[in-house]
């Protein structure tokens, strides 16, 4: 081989390991067609974690109607699979009341591997949760006792809940809540969106959070509740009746005993609304009262309106006749607005 040829080999030799390689790049960046397929079937990146939640309600005590609270002794718990955060550690309450005299107990120190190789961590709360009790239909509502709790940490793009179903809420059939008949609870999940970043900078749009939200509903007995509240009321109507059958010429005994009877109804109503929140709107309750004062005032009127001719004996005798038909149309009208003003409360 000349020194010519030599040279010439020699040039073209790190030229061809350029196409070489070239040809490689090409080959790694256009892989086979199956290679492709492979790549396009195959499934998108997981989304948040999902953490499968319970709860079982161990008892119920003390419902506060004066400041819109109750206590409740529950366990809640907690299945999820992948990442290392406990979400029962960082599960908060949002609606708990007086928190210093609430208790929370980490029944696991660790969470425990469950057999489908998930993860598990029960927790037991006690304490005291507010909630706005509807008083529309009192003494005939229905309340619902109500617990919210969301994850301090997470939001929903990182971390959702999902209902148990072996069931996902249960109530302790032992629990006894005097006053009270407790019905089926139900937990739900929900996603809630502040509507702020609380100072933030680094999110400029408010977070939105997997909130679970548990409902206990709970109810009067209507025959116990009726007697208790209804029968006082009622004989207190029946004694300002009364006056309609005192001979018209004893004035001062007839005005007496309407007034008596609506000084009682008075006392009444401030005993019975003792245990209840001022509210900016009447309740059954109050409703039925204020016919009640209606039912005397209107009586009252007519003993006042007959005074002057009580003592005249021709007159005597017509207006007795006139006093037993004021009665009846007057017991009739006040039964029947009772009976609306239950009816639009029950329907």
């Amino acid at each position: 081989m000349t020194a010519r040829s030599l040279l010439t080999a020699l040039l073209l030799l790190p030229l061809s390991a350029l196409c070489l390689a070239s040809s490689h790049a090409q080959t790694q960046a256009n892989p086979p067609e199956p290679v492709i397929d492979a790549i396009e079937a195959a499934p998108s990146p997981a989304g948040p974690r999902q953490v499968i939640v319970g709860a079982y309600i161990n008892d119920i005590q003390q419902l506060d109607f004066k400041t819109n609270n109750y206590a409740i002794d529950l366990y809640v718990w907690f299945r999820w699979k992948g990442g290392h955060a406990d979400p029962s550690k960082t599960m908060e309450f949002m609606n708990r009341y007086a928190a210093d005299d609430n208790l929370r107990e980490q029944l696991y120190e660790k969470p425990e591997p469950m057999p489908d190789g998930s993860l598990y961590s029960i927790i037991r709360y006690e304490g005291r949760f507010s909630t706005a009790f509807a008083l529309e239909n009192y003494p005939l509502d229905e309340q619902s006792l109500t617990i919210v709790m969301e994850d301090t940490v997470s939001g929903s793009d990182t971390q959702i809940y999902v209902p148990d179903t072996n069931p996902s809420i249960s109530v302790n059939p032992a629990i006894t809540l005097p006053g009270f008949r407790i019905g089926k609870p139900s937990l739900r999940i929900v996603e809630n969106t502040y509507p702020t970043n609380f100072g933030d900078i680094s999110s400029p749009e408010a977070d939105t959070y997997s909130r679970i939200s548990i409902s206990v509903p709970v109810t009067r007995p209507v025959v116990a509740m009726s007697i208790k509240t209804f029968v006082p009321i009622m004989l207190i109507v029946v004694c300002a009746a009364l006056v309609f059958f005192v001979r018209p010429r004893y004035v001062e005994g007839r005005l007496g005993l309407g007034i008596t009877a609506l000084l009682t109804l008075v006392a009444l109503q401030l005993t019975s609304g003792a245990s209840l929140p001022d509210v900016d709107y009447l309740m059954m309750l109050d409703k039925m009262f204020l016919l009640a004062y209606v039912f005397i005032i209107v009586a009252l009127g007519r003993v006042v309106a007959t005074s002057w001719r009580g003592a005249d004996v021709d007159a005597e005798a017509t207006i007795k006749r006139k006093d037993r038909s004021w009665a009846a149309a007057l017991v009739a009208a006040y039964l029947v607005a009772n009976l609306a003003v239950a009816w639009t409360a029950i329907a």
